[in-house]
């Protein structure tokens, strides 16, 4: 079963991105590189509730 997530940058705290992931195959907390328009730059930004 596939659920909803949201991406946050690690530096200004903005939820920039939703995405889904399957949380059998990925229990962990995903993490990945990607823009940040408030920031006006690439950061890093770790999933949130």
């Amino acid at each position: 079963m596939r659920t909803r997530i949201t991406l946050a940058c690690t530096e200004c705290k903005q939820r920039n991105y939703n995405t889904k992931k399957d949380k059998k195959e990925h229990p962990e907390r995903l993490e990945t590189k990607k823009y940040c328009k408030f920031c006006r730059k690439h950061t890093l930004h770790k999933e949130t509730k």
